[in-house]
């Protein structure tokens, strides 16, 4: 059995939220919880980073800052004792290092940007379309069974497609549309859901 999380606003703070407080460009705080369509949310982002001549460097210097959310490690570390563990995220592999490290280095799957030379994005580049439903249907074809996490719309399709799913601290807007996976506040709650869903699973 396997448990796959998102990663950003479930066991790390939103890496363009800090960015934004960083800057003060309030665009930049729009996340997936906020726009549906990642490829309009990059784009946006990418058109304000060149306007505003930011590199890649300006946002690594954020990221190591950042902290994993209060408890986030205890509950991954009681997640990997009852499950395989995957996060499966729309970040991206030059963000993630310091990140991963704070987290004793969970399996990642996620993203490349495309940098050149003088350290500026120019792009992104997608592992695959939808990668995170697909990864989750794509374990399944390997006979396992997947419990997921998240809290973006973003997460929606690999929830939908897991066998479990399970949000963790969402907006309304999207409790709304989604109003059939239950819900959990913090890691406690998010903890007894991953029981409840294992014990069902293996009955």
């Amino acid at each position: 059995m396997l448990a796959c999380l998102d990663l950003e606003g479930v066991l790390i703070p939103e890496i363009w939220i800090a960015f934004a407080e960083k800057t003060g460009i309030e665009k930049l705080r729009l996340t997936t919880r906020d726009i549906p369509d990642y490829d309009e949310l990059m784009r946006g982002r990418l058109k304000i980073l060149d306007e505003n001549n930011f590199r890649l460097a300006n946002i690594q210097k954020v990221i190591q800052e950042i902290k994993p959310l209060e408890g986030a490690n205890d509950f991954l570390n009681w997640l990997k004792s009852e499950f395989q563990v995957i996060i499966l995220s729309d970040t991206f592999y030059q963000f993630a290092g310091p990140l991963m490290a704070q987290l004793d280095y969970p399996t990642l799957f996620c993203n490349d940007l495309v940098v050149g030379e003088d350290d500026r994005i120019s792009d992104y580049r997608l592992r695959q379309p939808d990668g995170k439903t697909k990864a989750v249907k794509a374990l399944q074809g390997l006979n396992f069974k997947v419990v997921a996490a998240g809290d973006s719309y973003n997460d929606t399709g690999m929830l939908t497609q897991a066998d479990a799913g399970i949000f963790f601290r969402p907006p309304e807007g999207i409790l709304r549309e989604f109003a059939d996976f239950p819900v959990t506040h913090n890691y406690e709650e998010m903890q007894q859901e991953f029981r409840k869903a294992k014990i069902k699973l293996t009955q």
